[in-house]
């Protein structure tokens, strides 16, 4: 890893990136510090994951968060079961309390840099989060309604790992100048398969709830970045196998261990 992460740093992330990082005040080197946004179920995660593995930083999903705080039977446990449930989204106060903690905890650990997923959701939480870090680069990643309707309804989780599969077999054609995708199953191993379960608010009319108020959102946020110079738009043209290589080459980055393994 530590290889990898010295190759990484010697390529330049984004003109945009680099433009604002060259105003910045002389600070203690540090690793990246970026943000993924996009509506739920985009694949934020999947790809946030891959990148911190990649750039040796953790990744910090407030989605996660809410979930970790709703299984602890904490204070907030409650009031934000009834929220999630009814597809809401989360207050500014009560995310900004988790995150706060996540990263003061961080922090103390050692950690250096951060891939924030799915947040800030609002401009409240964005001029927040301006007032506590730094942010070099927001990653907006898009995708046909369609597929993104499908893949959260496909969404699994292993009871037992925990790990995050989807069963969603999508194909779309092609028409109307809009370009045709294809997106295979994300299948979990046979010992995995028989403990799959759906999270309570995967239902169509909670997931379109949440894909409404998403859009309502999350305009004025990709236009506080844009006006910045820190936002990337990200258009998903299918799957992990074809979006993977393109969004690291949107990123002036590569995988050196992928590219070890295909030269094998």
């Amino acid at each position: 890893m530590a290889a990898i992460t010295r190759l990484v740093k010697r390529t330049p992330y984004l003109p945009c990136a680099a433009r604002f990082l060259s105003h910045a005040p002389p600070q203690k080197e540090r690793n990246v510090q970026w943000v993924f946004l996009g509506c739920p179920g985009v694949g934020k995660g999947t790809y946030a994951s891959r990148l911190c593995n990649l750039l040796g930083v953790p990744h910090i999903a407030t989605g996660d968060l809410v979930r970790s705080e709703l299984a602890s039977n904490g204070p907030l446990s409650s009031q934000l079961s009834e929220i999630v449930n009814q597809g809401k989204l989360v207050s500014d106060e009560i995310v900004m309390s988790l995150l706060s903690k996540r990263l003061a905890d961080g922090e103390a650990k050692g950690e250096s840099g951060f891939i924030l997923d799915g947040f800030p959701r609002t401009i409240k939480q964005a001029e927040i989060l301006e007032g506590v870090t730094d942010i070099d680069l927001v990653v907006n990643l898009k995708i046909q309604e369609e597929a993104l309707l499908a893949k959260c309804l496909g969404r699994r989780i292993c009871d037992q790992c925990g790990g995050n599969f989807n069963v969603a077999s999508i194909s779309i054609k092609g028409e109307n100048g809009r370009p045709g995708m294809v997106m295979a199953p994300l299948l979990p191993p046979a010992h995995c398969m028989s403990k799959l379960v759906t999270r309570s608010d995967d239902t169509e009319e909670v997931v379109k709830e949440r894909l409404r108020i998403y859009s309502e959102k999350s305009q004025p946020v990709e236009e506080f970045y844009r006006s910045r110079g820190k936002l990337l738009e990200f258009d998903l043209p299918g799957g992990i196998p074809e979006s993977w290589p393109k969004l690291l080459q949107a990123l002036n980055l590569y995988d050196y261990e992928e590219k070890q393994s295909v030269a094998a």
